[in-house]
């Protein structure tokens, strides 16, 4: 336990270097706190023969909590753009411009690896057509639709960014993270009826991800009631504030994993970054200030938001880089593609709804990002799909080391193309104006 706790104190002092050192060159901190991370984890096994890293595959687990707790975090504050009388303003935009860049992506990724050779060990001798083939490319284009909120929220912060942009960045991350875990349900049930024939209990694989999605918001919208109940009862300080409000979004992550463990028999699973949004949109709509709810729960997370991205850099593995060259490639492909969809999707999306020039440039490049969503994916493919694990995993991994290094900095361009840093700023300047 001394060893952990130590380790904890050498990952937050790893983290806030980096993010200073990234500071430096005018980087987003999250992208120091990612790269500042491989030199704890495996990667750094590529310069030091035999060392395995300061955070052991076994620390990584140890400290996952952690990290369930600041997506959480991060989840809640997302489910703060859920008003609903801001929705109503441009709800049709943000449903354009999710509906376009999933859809781009998904179609995009399946057709372009479709046509590329597999591994032997999983093929057998390429097949295009063969119902093999069809499965991989089925499970890759249902993890390409979700998008990393963590990052590009964090660059946001960072950089106070507010405008056009800004506000439409967070509504599409939530909705396509919803997108991305109903179209996985729904694509790696038809993958699993490609590669064992079967087809009993149709309707119950495909129910599944709609019974996900709405237990998880049905879970979320009682704790947030009763969060939005206590609020309003107890004295309106800070600190009584941030002592209701953790202490939900905690009982909710306990009662989502309470609720996973008895619904596993039915290999059902609830989302926490599904049931937090939803206790944050809660409060967002049911409180008439809720801004100093938010407030509150955002000033006692940063240490664990440079945790969580430092143990992310740590667990992310450059030693994959030295796979077979084909793997390389389906990398390159997979990667290429999804990124190509997410961002002429959201510019054809927005196009289509005549948004601001600004948000049909940019917005695509901060919906980059890929990282916590998709590696609970991957724990269900290991689990549902074992045979095709090893090879979903290396490329999703060599997928998340790429996005979630470089996401954060097309991120910072997004903002900064679109003029939106320091916007905040600017916005409470002017409200002090109209004050006088």
């Amino acid at each position: 336990m001394e060893l952990l706790i130590l380790k904890v104190a050498i990952i937050l002092v790893v983290g806030f270097i980096g993010g200073k050192v990234a500071e430096k060159y005018k980087l987003p901190s999250v992208s120091g706190y990612l790269v500042f991370g491989l030199f704890l984890g495996p990667s750094v096994g590529l310069i030091f023969k035999g060392f395995e890293g300061v955070i052991t595959a076994q620390d990584q687990d140890s400290l996952k909590f952690i990290s369930e707790i600041a997506l959480s975090f991060i989840a809640f504050s997302i489910g703060s753009e859920f008003n609903l009388k801001r929705l109503l303003s441009y709800g049709k935009n943000v449903t354009s411009i999710t509906n376009h860049e999933v859809l781009f992506a998904v179609v995009l990724v399946f057709l372009t690896l479709f046509f590329i050779p597999k591994p032997a060990p999983i093929m057998n001798g390429y097949e295009p057509f063969s119902r093999n083939n069809i499965a991989i490319g089925l499970i890759f284009a249902s993890m390409s639709a979700a998008t990393a909120p963590a990052a590009t929220l964090m660059v946001m912060r960072q950089y106070r960014a507010y405008g056009p942009v800004t506000k439409t960045i967070l509504p599409v991350v939530a909705m396509d993270d919803i997108h991305g875990i109903v179209i996985f349900g729904f694509l790696i049930s038809i993958a699993k009826m490609l590669t064992s024939g079967e087809t009993s209990n149709v309707f119950l694989m495909f129910a599944k991800p709609f019974a996900e999605v709405f237990g998880s918001i049905l879970l979320g919208g009682i704790i947030g009631y009763i969060l939005v109940f206590v609020t309003k009862k107890i004295k309106k300080s800070m600190s009584d504030y941030q002592i209701v409000s953790v202490t939900a979004i905690l009982l909710t992550m306990s009662l989502v994993l309470v609720f996973n463990n008895l619904l596993s028999k039915y290999d059902l699973s609830f989302s926490t970054l599904l049931t937090n949004m939803m206790v944050g949109a809660m409060v967002a709509n049911l409180i008439k200030k809720p801004d100093d709810t938010f407030a509150s729960v955002n000033n006692f997370t940063s240490p664990f938001f440079v945790i969580f991205f430092t143990i992310a850099g740590a667990s992310l593995d450059l030693g994959i880089l030295k796979t077979s060259f084909l793997v390389s490639i389906l990398a390159l492909v997979y990667i290429l593609a999804r990124g190509f969809g997410k961002y002429f999707g959201a510019y054809v999306g927005a196009k289509k709804r005549n948004m601001e020039p600004t948000v049909q440039k940019y917005i695509g490049f901060a919906l980059l990002p890929q990282g916590g969503v998709s590696l609970g994916l991957l724990v269900i493919v290991m689990r549902q799909m074992p045979n095709f694990y090893p090879l979903i995993s290396t490329i999703i991994m060599l997928s998340i080391l790429v996005y979630e290094t470089t996401g954060p900095i097309f991120a910072k361009i997004a903002i900064s193309k679109a003029g939106e840093i320091n916007g905040l700023d600017r916005l409470e300047e002017l409200s002090s104006v109209d004050d006088l």
